[in-house]
């Protein structure tokens, strides 16, 4: 028997930062290693991603997960008893075997990855290593540019604005921490914007501001006061990201904004967005069109791909191969990496790896039901992803993760450089080729 071999597997419901349950599975190796990871869930969900199992029932809304606990306690724990946790591609391999259907569905994606994740961890445990250093190996470190939720809307915040995450970048930030820094004061100063006009309705789920107003592009107009109110310069030192998650109000063929009392073909959205693009410092849009809207997002590619990081979250649901063909048409140039989108850690790093074979960014990103597991930041630093993206600067589920990475460049000291502009400046070039 090696040091690293399975010998228990434990599952529990845990609870996630919505209140709802969720799946958290530990794993023990036979050296001792014992390590736990906890599975988040989302609310913007695309057709395409691999399934949560839930109880269904009253209870809880329908929304217990003793059935995928079960699962792990059960035929997850027998089957990889015995197994070595070094072997994560095996490992993950197996758990997709045992389930046998294309969305995760038998045993449920939380069940699936909180397994997956755990046993990541308890094999980094066994060789006493940080996970983002076992995954880094020898490769030279960086610290990825944290792209943080300064207003939120659409299904994070009951759909008062229509357009889902309003963020901040910090390209000429010099670290991480500086990032952070930066970021924290836009966050105060967006905080005292809202109060004083009185729009200022609370938080989102992700912890962003949840505001009142009165159309999209006053949003916009916020965030930029924001910035300068902070002492930045927007498109300067302070760029803005977006998540549209078109897919949410698009019905019927046409999008359909509440908020602005439009109704847009995909052509009609595209050119607002387009138009947005002329008027704010945009380096990155997300999900700017729906789904199943495929010819749409080609079109928006190949008009603005050489200037904008366009994210495929929704379309690509963290799935390799639509990576690949969405690479063909083109249609986006950015994936977003969810782990639980797709339900095992192997599957996640070859949507990252397909990314880059298409000369590709990518985005490791949080759900908006999340927990106090920082898998993801040692995800993102340890396969080099240079962008990381967990939500908004409050909220403890949200700050934890923030709070790792900057442990983690702390860590690393001078071995370490900071991302920065490289994403975008490496969308561009290689669109352009």
């Amino acid at each position: 028997m090696t040091a690293t071999e399975i010998v228990a597997v434990r599952g529990r419901r845990v609870w996630d930062s919505r209140g709802r349950p969720t799946v958290e599975a530990e794993v023990t190796l036979s050296g001792g290693a014992r390590r736990r990871a906890i599975a988040p869930a989302g609310a913007s969900v695309g057709s395409g991603e691999a399934v949560d199992l839930r109880d269904g029932g009253s209870r809880f809304g329908g929304a217990d997960v003793m059935k995928a606990v079960g699962n792990v306690n059960g035929a997850i724990a027998n089957t990889l008893r015995g197994r070595d946790a070094r072997d994560q591609k095996s490992i993950d391999d197996t758990l997709i075997a045992l389930d046998r259907t294309p969305d995760k569905a038998r045993l449920g994606a939380n069940a699936m990855i909180a397994t997956s994740m755990a046993v990541l961890h308890a094999a980094a445990a066994a060789a006493d290593m940080p996970l983002y250093a076992y995954l880094l190996g020898d490769r030279p470190a960086a610290m990825p540019i944290p792209e943080v939720q300064i207003f939120g809307g659409g299904a994070h915040a009951g759909r008062r604005v229509d357009i889902q995450d309003f963020m901040v970048v910090a390209p000429k930030a010099r670290s991480f921490a500086e990032a952070l820094d930066w970021t924290a004061e836009i966050y105060r100063a967006a905080g005292a914007m809202m109060r004083e006009t009185g729009r200022l309705q609370g938080v989102a789920d992700e912890g962003g501001f949840w505001p009142a107003f009165d159309s999209n592009t006053a949003a916009l107009d916020a965030l930029m006061g924001a910035i300068e109110r902070a002492g930045f310069t927007p498109g300067d030192e302070i760029s803005i990201s977006l998540d549209v998650a078109a897919s949410d109000f698009y019905r019927d063929g046409a999008y359909r904004l509440a908020l602005d009392g439009r109704v847009l073909d995909s052509d009609a959205m595209s050119a607002m967005l387009i138009d947005w693009l002329d008027r704010y410092p945009i380096v990155s849009i997300e999900d700017p069109l729906a789904e199943h809207d495929a010819a749409g997002l080609t079109r928006f590619t190949k008009a603005v791909g050489h200037r904008v990081q366009i994210v495929g979250d929704d379309f690509l649901v963290t799935d390799a191969a639509r990576v690949r063909r969405a690479a063909a048409m083109p249609a986006c140039n950015a994936v977003l990496v969810k782990p639980n989108q797709v339900g095992t850690v192997s599957e996640a790093k070859a949507a990252v790896e397909a990314a880059r074979a298409a000369r590709w960014g990518a985005i490791v990103s949080a759900r908006s039901g999340e927990t106090e597991d920082v898998t993801i930041v040692h995800l993102a630093v340890g396969w080099s992803v240079l962008q990381l993206k967990v939500g908004s600067f409050a909220r403890s589920e949200r700050m934890a993760k923030w709070n790792e990475a900057l442990r983690i460049e702390e860590a690393l000291g001078s071995r370490t450089r900071f991302a920065g502009f490289e994403p975008w400046r490496g969308q561009v070039l290689a669109f352009r080729k």
